[in-house]
């Protein structure tokens, strides 16, 4: 084991709050305290951080908030190795820079994994977390909210809160107060708040109490005065039980009256409520769209709007900084200046989009700056069963903390501050993970969000609903590069090779299943016996291959993730291997003269056709339920 580097501090800026966070920061950056060590003088300054060491050798931190105290600590641990003399100043770019994480869709990370996160976030300069919780957060009134889902606890999300402020991190309690609550009102206690399946009754009393019941347990734990209250997406507002009980109403109006309400309960509550803007613009919009140039939200829709509430403008997707400059003005139309949320392609399937969130990310952090937005933060969703892990997507975040502190972010540089930050993670190998779906067929950088690992992975050999979108690509060669780059990555990522050792055998597994329905349709289609059954053959190695993936899998699931929300994806893995047993059994049966055909295999293979499946430098992207079935796994 490498010695660590003895270091000591001293100076007015050494608070007893910068001394706790030091002991979190301390073993990423291969440290330790000692009165022996390298002689460090702490101050606090205004508006800047700097890091450096005189030629007499004594080394100085200077910060202005206490997170830039852990950034310029890890800028001076990379800058300072020989004993040259060296001197660093960054200004930064906002006031608020962060990180959204999706603790609904399934993976509700661990308070072990969030520490972990924040003592990471630190040492980039990250100064605010949003943990996303629909329901997974405990609300003493309803016990069947959050139900088996993993829910946090008061006393955890405390912790998580009390280790966050010794960072200098601001963590806000983020939760939806209108829609995608599908989850939250399933259960029988939530028939009187519901419109839709996941939107909440606008106007019902019993609607308020469960909001204000919500909004004091979620913002109870932390120390923040800030409140993310949601409202995106609720696109059948006022249209389900509400239409019945009230008729159709101006949704504008159901929004301001609905919004007037729950900020007034956020206030009471002592936080200043945010939302997500979309609902305004889509509205605005004849089109229903959110990104529409041409939306038009009315003078007194706007002068109606509570002045207590910050929109945020999120845009995963554009990568023309021109459209988000123009995008930003519009929000500020409204009167104030937005907070900005981007995204961190960790949602798309089984490994993250890195050049969908490096293309959207630079075009739009450039934006912000140039506009004056001085809050940014980025999402990193789970959608469908949250199956890449939280941090395979720390490359992204480290992108977002070098936009906070320069004009523009130069890639050595990204490289050597993810090292650094990481605690010896690869820039490469992190981006290389977009290979997964970057693949034959797909254009560069994955633009339009292919997601073929995903597909590949869960549809079925005998079925193959993707097997024309990727009929004729060297998708086996593709993945056998990845499993020499993998097996490489596995070794040199210090304690991110557990999540490598997965993608290594994501990578074989992938090597030998992508083509495997299309050579069992082949060898049927000729009427090759021998071929069938010599395929058939290949599916008990190739079903050891899967549910050793399945091991890996859950091994870094249970050690970042409460195990709630894991069983879908066991249930996912176990449909792969007991199609397979199925689809081996269906391939002897006809080799062996017992079935005069194998109807599956009769079946044409048609190209994907669905609206969210796009046919330019694309090979299609999909969910579970639609990847493995053209049935239905209910109704």
């Amino acid at each position: 084991m490498t010695e660590r580097r003895k270091l000591k501090f001293s100076g007015s800026g050494m608070t007893a709050s910068i001394r706790q966070g030091l002991e979190a920061v301390s073993p990423l950056l291969g440290a330790v305290q000692a009165e022996d060590g390298a002689p460090i003088d702490v101050e606090r300054v205004e508006g800047r951080l700097e890091a450096g060491r005189d030629e007499d050798g004594r080394g100085y931190i200077r910060y202005d908030r206490p997170v830039h105290f852990f950034r310029a600590l890890s800028l001076w641990m990379r800058h300072s190795r020989g004993d040259a003399a060296f001197h660093l100043v960054e200004t930064p770019k906002f006031d608020t820079n962060g990180v959204m994480v999706d603790a609904s869709r399934n993976a509700v990370p661990t308070v072990a994994a969030v520490k972990t996160l924040l003592a990471h976030m630190a040492l980039m300069g990250l100064n605010q977390l949003m943990l996303y919780t629909e329901d997974t957060f405990a609300v003493e009134e309803y016990p069947y909210f959050g139900y088996m889902r993993g829910r946090y606890t008061e006393a955890e999300l405390r912790a998580c809160d009390d280790y966050a402020y010794a960072l200098g991190i601001e963590i806000v309690p983020c939760i939806q107060t209108l829609a995608h609550l599908t989850e939250a009102l399933k259960w029988n206690y939530a028939g009187k708040l519901r419109d839709t399946s996941d939107i909440l009754l606008v106007g019902a009393e019993e609607t308020y109490e469960f909001i204000e019941r919500t909004i004091r347990a979620a913002s109870k734990p932390f120390r923040s005065d800030r409140i993310h209250i949601g409202m995106d997406e609720a696109h059948q507002l006022g249209l389900g039980r509400y239409l019945e009980l009230n008729g159709y109403r101006k949704r504008f109006d159901m929004m301001n009256e609905h919004l007037k309400r729950v900020a007034a309960i956020a206030e009471a509550e002592g936080s200043t409520p945010m939302i997500w803007s979309d609902m305004y613009f889509r509205l605005g919009s004849k089109t229903g769209g959110y990104y529409d140039l041409d939306a038009v939200i009315p003078d007194d829709v706007v002068r109606d709007m509570p002045k207590n509430v910050q929109l945020v403008y999120w845009d995963y997707y554009h990568t023309d900084e021109a459209f988000y400059r123009e995008f930003i003005r519009k929000h500020k139309a409204f009167g104030s200046m937005p907070v900005f949320a981007g995204g961190v392609w960790t949602w798309n399937g089984i490994a993250p989009n890195y050049g969908k969130t490096f293309d959207t990310t630079n075009a739009a952090l450039a934006a912000c700056k140039a506009e004056g937005v001085r809050e940014v933060f980025a999402t990193m969703w789970g959608d469908n069963g949250a199956e890449t892990n939280l941090f395979a997507g720390l490359a992204g975040l480290q992108l977002f903390a070098e936009h906070g502190y320069a004009d523009a972010v130069d890639a050595e540089a990204l490289a050597a501050r993810f090292e650094t930050c990481s605690g010896g993670g690869k820039l490469s190998d992190f981006l290389a993970l977009s290979r997964f779906d970057e693949t034959p067929g797909v254009a560069a950088g994955n633009p339009k969000e292919s997601n073929p690992s995903k597909f590949l992975l869960w549809q079925d050999v005998l079925i193959g609903l993707y097997d024309f979108n990727v009929r004729g690509l060297p998708m086996r060669e593709h993945y056998a590069a990845l499993v020499a780059d993998m097996a490489d990555a596995a070794e040199r990522n210090g304690p991110w090779n557990r999540l490598f050792r997965f993608y290594l055998q994501l990578a074989l597994a992938l090597r030998e299943k992508s083509d495997m329905g299309l050579r069992a349709k082949a060898a049927y289609d000729a009427g090759d016996r021998l071929r069938l059954r010599a395929l058939a053959d290949e599916l008990e190695p190739l079903a050891e291959s899967i549910d050793a993936l399945r091991k890996l899998h859950r091994a870094n699931w249970l050690a970042d993730c409460k195990p709630f929300g894991w069983e879908a994806l066991d249930i996912r893995y176990g449909g792969v291997l007991s199609r397979l047993e199925t689809t081996r059994f269906r391939l002897l049966a006809f080799a062996d003269g017992e079935v005069a055909s194998v109807e599956e295999l009769e079946a044409e293979r048609l190209y994907y056709d669905a609206p969210w499946v796009m046919s330019a430098g694309t090979l299609g992207r999909g969910r579970y339920d639609r990847i493995v079935t053209a049935g239905t796994f209910s109704g």
